[in-house]
């Protein structure tokens, strides 16, 4: 076998290894869980896990979107916020479940699209735009609460966060509907195709005839939908709406994605890995927790993975990995 092609075959097996890495890390680290607490294995820790990841990946798969767009997301805490007030606020004051339901879905709808406006119409860059957002969307939750939780919500609506059915909890099925949904918009529309494009450069995708700034609306629209959901859920696992509601949540759904492999230049990723990116980060909190580590130690940890993801990713680009 010449250098060549010994070198090809190499060459090959990396980017395998980088491309397939985050699966073979996830069952690593279970399996090291494991090892280390006997309680980590037990089903109703393994269901745990997977409703205490949900609604993280219900804002990781909106962030999804955006990201592959070589955009950025940071308003996606405030819009949980936001969503769960409207929805708490309006049960509250004598209105039907299902309605306060969907005024809380179209409020963080609304302000995610209004992201996309900023971003395209009012050329602001991302990151300042959603970072404007988190600010406002933070700020009418506390004016329209008055700083006070909402509680007392509709019984039946709280099951969309506390029922089950069978032994799955809702939240964990409508995470697994809404990654399947999303996977399918992806890999299967001409949106989906197009938002690939737009990442991987918007000029070549304008003159191949995408509507970019559609696109670009999307995108921002879906994470502020995706974003209102995870908060009504939320609101209704706690049976309230607390107006501190999201804080820090568009670190960890940052965190899964960048994990997941989803490249920050835009253009590549999958929302499959974004998945199994926001299962390790609940699998990481999970066992830290059950091996009684120190609680300031636990950012580090976390940290350290996201860091160890980039440079994988950053690795996968230099070898001219897909």
């Amino acid at each position: 076998m010449n250098l060549a092609r010994l070198g090809s075959l190499r060459a090959v097996s990396v980017r395998s290894l980088i491309d397939y890495g985050i699966y073979i890390a996830f069952v690593l680290l279970c399996l090291a869980l494991a090892v280390a607490s006997p309680v980590f294995a037990t089903p109703e820790n393994l269901f745990n896990v997977a409703l205490q990841s949900s609604i993280n990946a219900l804002l990781a798969f909106g962030m999804t979107f955006v990201i592959l767009t070589a955009g950025i997301d940071l308003s996606v805490g405030s819009l949980v916020a936001v969503a769960g007030a409207v929805g708490g606020g309006l049960m509250v004051s004598g209105v039907a479940w299902p309605v306060a339901l969907l005024a809380g879905l179209i409020a963080g709808t609304l302000l995610g699209f209004a992201n996309g406006v900023a971003v395209t119409a009012f050329r602001i860059p991302p990151f300042i735009a959603t970072l404007a957002m988190l600010s406002i969307g933070r700020g009418l939750t506390q004016l329209y609460t008055g700083g006070r939780p909402f509680t007392g919500l509709d019984p039946t609506f709280n099951q969309l966060g506390q029922g089950s059915v069978g032994p799955i909890p809702i939240p964990v099925l409508v995470m697994l509907v809404t990654v399947g949904i999303s996977w399918l918009v992806l890999r299967h529309t001409v949106f989906g195709r197009n938002v690939y494009a737009v990442g991987s450069n918007p000029e070549a995708a304008r003159l191949a005839g995408v509507r970019v700034t559609r696109v670009l609306l999307g995108v921002y629209t879906i994470s502020g939908f995706l974003s209102a959901l995870g908060g009504l859920v939320l609101t209704a696992r706690l049976s309230s709406a607390q107006p501190t509601a999201g804080l820090g949540f568009e670190l960890d759904a940052i965190a899964a994605v960048v994990v997941g492999g989803t490249s920050l230049a835009g253009g590549e990723g999958s929302i499959l890995r974004t998945l199994i990116g926001a299962l390790i980060i609940g699998v990481l909190n999970n066992g830290l927790n059950l091996l009684n580590v120190d609680p300031f130690i636990q950012p580090v940890v976390k940290g350290a993975v996201i860091l160890i993801a980039v440079g994988l990713d950053r690795l996968k680009t230099r070898t001219g990995g897909s």
